[in-house]
């Protein structure tokens, strides 16, 4: 049975419309007018327990107003959502007691406060038994690496640090619904990983179901076990990652050293140059004719070296959101 369902949902926003100018101020005062923003408009999914599913699209494509209606932020204009059994903007304490919602660009630590302050304030909103709030702050602090930070003001952290605080604080009542807006972005490598490897860990040992947006795929491709692509508000692809590759995957690239410089012309008689600087090419070639490409290269030009590869999952994701087709 699923954990998330999602049926027709729809968000509409009433935009006022600026005119230019002072005089252009007083007539939007005076008889305003609206443009209508279709943040979500008309999307459908469903999500199992357990499932870690990454939910990606361009900016502006309704992720985080999904996410936010989601979690009982914002009320819908149209469509059904039930999350664990409730209806999310009724925000029943229940409902609230089981999720949380984590926004890479949002805080909710007290600003001016050490971590442990908020820590001890969610205790009491979630009505965290001692024990439990003991044992669960040892491992999130633990796990994160953020054991002597507890008592530093959240102003005076690393944005990694302070991220991996806000992880903290959203998972000590071990919520069974996770809602991650963007958690890796602005922080370095390393620190991605290690929120990477953090949010996989969390998923396997309790089971808890994730939904996930990121601009980073490295984070998509590391953690979800299937992805919902959204644009302009619709969903344009549901399905495991490989899918990704049949449906949209219609050309691979071929790799090349060369031992002479090849004419350009020539090489671009087999394939679209992706790139060259001697003695090294890439070219773009159709699914079907990659063979018959190879075995040309081959032939006609001086090749040391011949590799072939698929085209990399984040320029097919780039390609799906300029077309904005399923």
């Amino acid at each position: 049975m699923p954990i998330i369902t999602v049926q027709r949902l729809k968000k509409h926003f009433s935009v006022p419309q600026k005119e230019p100018g002072f005089l252009g101020a007083l007539r939007s005062i005076a008889s305003p007018k609206y443009n209508k923003v279709r943040a979500v408009d008309d999307i459908s999914f469903k999500i199992n327990e357990g499932e870690l599913i990454g939910f990606i699209g361009p900016n502006g494509a309704g992720k985080t107003t999904t996410l936010k209606i989601l979690s009982g932020i914002l009320y819908p204009t149209g469509g059904f959502v039930e999350v664990l059994g409730h209806v999310p903007w009724r925000r029943e304490e229940e409902f609230l007691k089981n999720i949380t919602l984590v926004m890479g660009q949002k805080n909710q630590l007290w600003w001016d406060l050490p971590p442990m302050d908020s820590f001890i304030l969610n205790k009491a909103i979630y009505g965290i038994s001692k024990s439990e709030f003991n044992a669960n702050l040892t491992e999130l602090i633990s796990i994160l690496e953020v054991e002597d930070l507890l008592q530093t003001q959240v102003r005076k952290l690393s944005l990694g640090q302070r991220m991996r605080m806000e992880l903290v604080a959203a998972l000590l009542h071990r919520p069974k619904v996770l809602f991650l807006d963007e958690p890796t972005i602005g922080l370095d490598l390393v620190i991605q990983e290690k929120i990477r490897e953090f949010i996989s860990a969390y998923n396997k040992k309790y089971g808890a179901t994730i939904l996930l947006t990121s601009h980073y795929m490295g984070d998509i491709e590391r953690l979800a076990s299937r992805i919902v692509i959204i644009s302009a508000g619709k969903v344009i692809f549901d399905g495991k990652l490989p899918k990704i590759r049949e449906k949209f995957g219609r050309e691979k690239l071929i790799q090349m050293v060369f031992e002479k410089p090849p004419k350009i012309e020539d090489l671009s008689k087999v394939g679209y140059i992706v790139s060259y600087e001697f003695p090294r090419a890439k070219i773009k070639v159709a699914r079907g004719v990659v063979a018959l490409a190879a075995s040309q290269l081959l032939q006609k030009f001086e090749v040391v070296d011949l590799t072939i590869e698929e085209q990399p999952i984040e320029e097919l994701v780039r390609g799906i959101f300029a077309s904005g087709k399923s």
